[in-house]
């Protein structure tokens, strides 16, 4: 696996005191977004009779409501970097709860589409993305533990939701059921309103100055100087890329696509790209993972229509769960050939900017002793 990306967030997070209580906001966001449109399958067998539609046509309710959830990612990092979490989770709890209560009063099998799938599709949307990036701008070294537990929130509230959807079913039917849904969503702008905005006032640990300039001080010395010469080549060659950025990369970083290691996991991100570039990178996977999502189930009800017989939609989902697999294997082989040239790349730079550092050092001393001696 690549090397965790540098932290430049220029400031110390407080891993722990509120952002426990935003990792619980987290919690009930990302719970609702991963679990709550798997919960409504429910009522797909009802829908269908209702409206009297084939499989694949109600497929497309849970297909448009997923692919829409990962379509608004991108326009769900350009709000969380323009207003922050708060605010975006609050809007999406909103969203999700105006389509629901709209969906009740359906009339067509269109009407869900837009109403169950677009509208609360892009209300999830604003629930996921913020509740991920937040996380990270309070925990560094305590972020796995804090990811590890927001993500739980996905079965929780999905064993949760099953029984709780089947008595609502029963007693209300799917329309009551809709409503009602659409005011328990409402919890995801109590999860929001916690996600405070982490203080960025507290200064990181001030690193200790050299004692003096004198044999491996000096060197070192020597070395840093080479270092930013070389540093400041490098932005003088990149200034005119850097200047001809649109203003859409100001909101979403594009460069990402570039990131090897961003292009092979799509998942791990947090240590591939780094807590700055972390609402931009799920911005661009959740778009990434919108055609899949979106044309999976309504094929998979085709060939239960087709064929009459589920056992073809388990071949398909089972080629599909194979493919990505063989990938994974390809691409690791390649990523840490890549990692390991690499590696040797860089030690050889840091020798030769070590031999630079010595013999500049040795040309000072040299002009120094010359002008004693004269």
């Amino acid at each position: 696996m690549p090397p965790a990306a540098k932290s430049k967030l220029g400031y110390t997070p407080p891993d722990g005191g509120w952002g426990w209580v935003v990792v619980f906001g987290a919690f009930i966001s990302i719970g609702f977004s991963y679990a709550f449109p798997k919960s409504l399958t429910i009522y797909f067998k009802e829908i269908q009779e209702y409206f009297s539609v084939s499989y694949s046509e109600i497929a497309w309710l849970s297909s448009v409501m997923l692919a829409s959830m990962y379509a608004g990612g991108p326009v769900s990092s350009v709000l969380v970097n323009r207003y922050g979490s708060r605010p975006v989770v609050m809007v999406g709890g909103i969203l999700v709860s105006t389509g629901m209560i709209l969906a009740s009063f359906g009339k067509t099998i269109m009407h869900l589409y837009l109403c169950v799938g677009l509208i609360g599709g892009f209300g999830l949307a604003f629930n996921l993305q913020p509740s991920l990036t937040i996380i990270g701008t309070y925990f560094q070294i305590k972020r796995p533990l804090a990811n590890g537990l927001a993500m739980t929130g996905s079965p929780v509230v999905l064993f949760t939701l099953a029984p709780l959807n089947q008595w609502l079913f029963d007693n209300f039917g799917w329309r009551g059921s809709f409503l009602i849904l659409g005011g328990i969503v409402l919890h995801c702008c109590i999860a929001g309103a916690l996600m405070r905005p982490v203080n960025k006032h507290a200064q990181p640990k001030p690193k200790a100055e050299p004692a003096g300039c004198n044999g491996e001080a000096a060197e070192k010395v020597a070395s840093s100087e080479a270092n930013a010469q070389s540093d400041k080549l490098l932005s003088k060659e990149n200034e005119d890329d850097s200047q001809s950025q649109g203003c859409l990369e100001t909101f979403i970083d594009l460069s990402l696509f570039k990131h090897r290691g961003f292009l092979i996991y799509l998942v791990v991100l947090m240590d591939l790209v780094g807590a700055h570039r972390f609402s931009s990178a799920v911005g661009l996977v959740t778009i990434i993972e919108c055609g899949p999502v979106l044309l999976g189930p309504p094929l998979s009800g085709a060939l239960v229509d087709i064929y009459g017989d589920y056992k073809y939609m388990y071949y398909a989902c089972g080629v599909f769960m194979l493919v990505p697999g063989i990938y994974f294997f390809i691409m690791h082989y390649y990523n840490y050939k890549k990692l390991d040239e690499e590696l040797k790349q860089d030690v050889a730079a840091e020798l030769r900017t070590c031999e630079e550092a010595v013999q500049l050092k040795m040309i000072r001393d040299g002009k120094t002793k010359h002008e004693t001696d004269g």
